[in-house]
């Protein structure tokens, strides 16, 4: 029905940059959201960003480093990671808030992407 495909992770030095991008395909008929979340070993799933069509949120750990965006025609979300440190360290997971559209039915549901890791380290 959809998919979320995330691209950009890898290893980078501290201070450096990355930038995350998650597609949704499929059955879409409207995004209510998207966002990323990450996850360190041993940690739960924390909320970095999300994103919809009037306003923007970051967590204060990442304020003023990472900028959330969207090109809304492509279904497609970013995560500009700037001055990157250590701690940023995780798998980085995108979720979409959508409305799926299929020949007999019409719902809401929230998709996941599979996940990209994230190594910041010297």
């Amino acid at each position: 029905q959809v998919q979320l495909v995330e691209s950009g992770g890898g290893l980078v030095q501290p201070g450096g940059s990355l930038r995350l991008s998650c597609t949704a395909s499929g059955s879409i008929a409207k995004v209510y959201s998207m966002a990323w979340h990450r996850q360190a070993p041993g940690q739960q799933r924390d909320l970095v960003a999300r994103i919809t069509s009037s306003s923007s949120y970051h967590t204060d750990s990442v304020k003023g480093r990472f900028t959330i965006s969207t090109d809304n025609r492509e279904n497609t979300t970013y995560l500009q990671m700037n001055s990157l440190k250590p701690e940023d360290t995780a798998v980085y997971y995108c979720n979409a808030d959508l409305v799926v559209k299929l020949p007999n039915r019409i719902f809401r549901a929230e998709y996941w992407g599979q996940g990209t890791q994230v190594t910041v380290s010297s």
